[in-house]
């Protein structure tokens, strides 16, 4: 598609447009986690309960995880810097609108067109950094983009809590304003020769359709399954069927159709469909203590949303400071190696932090959370990397958008299956200790003899055996979630040693 050599930046401007091709992908990341602890205060400002709040979270990610995958067809008939620059000065434009909302209905629509324009921003930045990367820099780019891809979702809920707490809920919408200006800024200056060609091709419609359908109907399997009783509710199981056939239609569809919306033949590429799979059970493993650890925190041990913010931004203190090292490092060594290494190094975190109790110390619960920044560069820069090595530049749009894709719903299924388990977990352990606790009778006794009325000793017992039942439920999510990173560390074995870096593989490869 490309048709002439295209010359790499360099120096100052090099690094000032990797700047505003990072920061662009890190905003719209970062509003994927941004809304989850400001749901209260919204749901107190316009008046509603926090399960309608939630539809702010929904709405934005099922229309991001529809756009995602059509980020190829869109590059290929707009071009990628043009959709580039539309897809952010809409994000901008909707962000300032969902601040101004004032009933929730509104704010949903909102948000589904803010994440109709975010969803490509994710994998267009990735392309158009590698068309301004040289070659010998190309490890420094997946650094870098990764980077902001590893630390936005973690610093979401961090910035998202101090904003609500100390201004109003709007101000994390509103903030996406100067972001975004600087970056367009950058962009429109430096990066606007870097235009893709564009080739003018009909819009599949039935295509868009069914992966529509099938998103749609996935994302709130996942996101309502757990207060609906998963499949015991006729509506889950409907839309479960609803997702599973309209993904089978919609596989057959772009396989033979003549212009996919979604270009699944790029899945021809060994390296891509491994790495797929691999950041498909590693990021849902990894998600999935994202979410709970806090939650744990904040439910059993009683801390506040900051101080459990502050416990988990240490993940990014190794992870910002390893990941120039990790871009270095795949540069001269297998990344298949550095990549089991990594995940395996979240392994051993994982079950770390299985050892976890109600009497543990700030830096018990903050430590891990530092230890494990060291493997998340190796894993998921490393993951990116390998996965577009065999992929041509015509196609990397289209592959970086089924990665990320992947990663969104991966990230959604972590989210849902983790709180989902250890809801189930602590029932059934909290059922277990009721039947077996020793000595509750003297336990009684002791208390009341401190003072305490009957009901206040025995509501206190409850609370111990919750808190208790609830750490055994979150330590079996941990070590489920370790299960999952170390089968996803091996399955890059499934792929030889990548000959080419991303983006330089030969069309006919």
């Amino acid at each position: 598609m490309n048709s002439e050599p295209i010359r790499p930046l360099s120096g100052a401007p090099l690094w000032l447009a990797a700047f505003g091709l990072a920061l662009a992908n890190f905003v719209v990341i970062l509003d994927t986690t941004i809304t989850n602890v400001s749901v209260p205060h919204i749901a107190g400002g316009l008046a509603i309960s926090p399960a309608q709040g939630t539809w702010t979270i929904t709405s934005y990610a099922v229309a991001e995880a529809i756009t995602v995958p059509l980020t190829g067809w869109l590059a290929a008939r707009f071009g990628t810097y043009r959709t580039l620059i539309a897809s952010l000065t809409g994000f901008a434009l909707f962000s300032v609108l969902c601040g101004l909302a004032r009933t929730i209905e509104l704010l949903v629509v909102l948000r589904i067109f803010q994440g109709l324009c975010g969803g490509p921003l994710m994998p267009l930045t990735l392309t158009l950094m590698m068309r301004i990367f040289p070659p010998n820099k190309m490890g420094t780019a997946n650094a870098l983009w990764g980077m902001t891809t590893i630390s936005a979702p973690i610093l979401g809920p961090i910035v998202g809590g101090y904003i609500s707490d100390n201004w109003s809920w709007p101000w994390i919408f509103y903030i996406n304003l100067p972001i975004v200006l600087i970056c367009l800024g950058l962009i429109i200056k430096l990066v606007a020769r870097y235009e893709t060609s564009t080739e003018r091709v009909r819009i599949d419609t039935v295509g868009l359709i069914l992966l529509v359908l099938f998103v749609g109907c996935m994302q709130l399997v996942l996101d309502l399954g757990r207060e609906h009783d998963w499949f015991a509710s006729p509506m889950i199981v409907g839309l479960a069927i609803t997702s599973f056939v309209t993904f089978g239609a919609f596989v057959i569809w772009e396989l033979t159709d003549s212009h996919p919306v979604v270009d699944l033949r790029v899945l021809r590429h060994r390296s891509l469909w491994v790495g797929l799979l691999s950041m498909a059970l590693g990021f849902g493993g990894m998600f999935a203590m994202i979410v709970l650890v806090p939650l744990w925190m904040q439910s059993v041990i009683g801390y506040t949303a900051s101080e459990a913010g502050h416990a988990m931004a240490f993940v990014g203190v190794f992870a910002v400071l390893m990941a120039p090292v990790a871009g270095k490092a795949f540069d001269k060594f297998d990344p298949r190696i550095l990549i089991t290494a990594g995940m395996l190094w979240l392994v051993m975190i994982s079950l770390l932090r299985t050892q976890w109790n109600t009497d543990g110390t700030f830096w018990d619960y903050a430590l891990p959370q530092l230890l494990q920044g060291f493997g998340m560069p190796f894993f998921f820069i490393g993951l990116m990397m390998f996965s577009l090595s065999a992929v041509p530049m015509a196609e990397v749009a289209s592959a970086a958008g089924l990665l990320s894709f992947i990663r969104t719903v991966a990230g959604a299924a972590g989210t849902a299956l983790s709180t989902s388990i250890w809801d189930s977990s602590t029932r059934e352990t909290r059922a277990e200790l009721a039947g077996t606790l020793n000595g509750a009778d003297g336990t009684m006794a002791q208390l009341q003899a401190a003072g305490m009325s009957e009901g206040q000793a025995r509501a206190m017992i409850e609370r111990l055996v919750e808190a208790q039942a609830a750490t055994v439920g979150s330590n079996y999510v941990f070590a489920v979630s370790a299960v999952a990173l170390f089968i996803a560390a091996w399955l890059v074995w499934l792929a030889p040693r990548p000959k080419t870096m991303p983006g330089q593989a030969a069309m006919g490869h």
